[in-house]
């Protein structure tokens, strides 16, 4: 992993709208700004999918139980999503990256990676480049966004948080290491709780901590993640900004309005989930080999079951078909369920303009 003669020659920006379903709709509708405002179904059984930095104030966050959220924060409002309006901002925002380089890997629709290092404006200074793209974006949308710069993926990830909101920050080649050792794990980006967790059992803390253990280790510990662990833990992330990058799956979930014992009733629960992702397949000519069925419990507790078939699946009767086969599995419930999630992955036929996207969440 000698990439000594490279990581200081990359530019790579890390742009990240700031609350950006929230901003979209404090800029619409005045009456919202300043207040504590929460993206997503106020009932019972609703989910906040965005909060205002007002609203995170409280301790407001996405994924949060609505329930949750306004006994944090008895003032929040809550608004419906509209993603068509999102998802015309998130053009808009793509359309000014392209003015600086066709090296632009979307992660969402608010945020993406730009490689900058040789652009189409042929500016040396990458930091110019992040305030001329936040100012751009800010004349054009009305939105604030903020950025990371360095010489690799995961430090400009890391450096884009570092000022948020509306900022931005630089780690250099020569403090990027150093950063890293003194982080906590929990924090980089790619290490989940659960991947924290494990590492917490192996003494694992911080940057310094992962930077102490070999290669081999880490290999033997967390499988395929282990390289990558041993580089970004020596602030090295050799992966290029891909514009080409495809999405690596499409989903739909749902939160109900009361929690189903009952296998029938569960089983024709999945009937709008399978055609809400094949409507999407459809309309990005795309299709998957692998079904997968997620289960939230009522306690909170989850469970997968996926099956991988030869071929693409074909239609959404095909989808439903092996979703309801994976649901049977793991009835009896060991709990009520409280959602139900459909995916499709090891898609093919997906074009570039095909990225991966947030859950099609029909609870919000």
């Amino acid at each position: 992993m000698n990439v000594t003669a490279s990581i200081s020659t990359r530019k790579i920006i890390h742009v990240d709208m700031d609350a950006f379903y929230a901003s979209v709709e404090q800029r619409d509708n005045p009456d919202l700004r300043g207040k504590p405002l929460a993206v997503g179904g106020s009932a019972a059984r609703g989910v906040v999918a965005a909060a205002s930095y007002e609203a995170r104030a409280f301790g407001v966050h996405s994924a949060m139980p609505s329930v949750t959220a306004k006994r944090k924060c008895p003032d929040l409002i809550f608004v419906p999503p509209r993603f068509e309006v999102y998802k015309s901002v998130s053009r808009q925002i793509r359309e000014i990256f392209a003015e600086y380089t066709p090296l632009i890997e979307p992660l969402s629709l608010d945020e993406a990676y730009l490689d900058v290092t040789e652009n189409l404006k042929g500016m040396e200074i990458a930091t110019e480049i992040a305030l001329e793209i936040r100012a751009k974006i800010k004349q054009v949308t009305g939105l604030n966004a903020s950025a990371g710069i360095s010489y690799n993926k995961f430090l400009a990830k890391m450096a884009s948080d570092l000022n948020k909101p509306n900022g931005q920050a630089v780690i250099t080649p020569k403090n990027g290491p150093g950063f890293v050792e003194s982080l906590p794990v929990k924090k980089f980006h790619g290490v989940g709780p659960a991947t924290a967790e494990r590492m917490k059992k192996y003494g694992i803390e911080t940057g310094a901590d992962l930077k102490s253990k070999s290669l081999q280790f880490l290999a033997e510990s967390f499988g395929k993640s282990g390289p990558y662990f041993y580089g970004i833990a020596r602030g090295i992330d050799e992966r290029q900004v891909r514009p080409d990058r495809i999405r690596k799956s499409v989903g739909a979930e749902d939160t109900f309005v009361e929690d189903i014992d009952a296998l029938d009733l569960a089983t024709a629960e999945l009937k709008p989930l399978a055609e809400k992702v094949w409507r999407h397949c459809e309309a990005h000519r795309i299709s998957g080999k692998t079904v997968t069925v997620k289960i939230k419990y009522s306690d909170f507790t989850q469970a997968t079951r996926s099956r991988t078939a030869s071929l693409p699946y074909a239609s959404v009767a095909e989808v439903l078909a092996a979703a309801s086969g994976l649901l049977a599995t793991v009835y009896p419930f060991r709990r009520s369920v409280r959602l139900l999630g459909v995916s499709l992955s090891s898609l093919v036929g997906a074009g570039p303009d095909d990225v991966e996207q947030p859950q099609l969440g029909l609870d919000l």
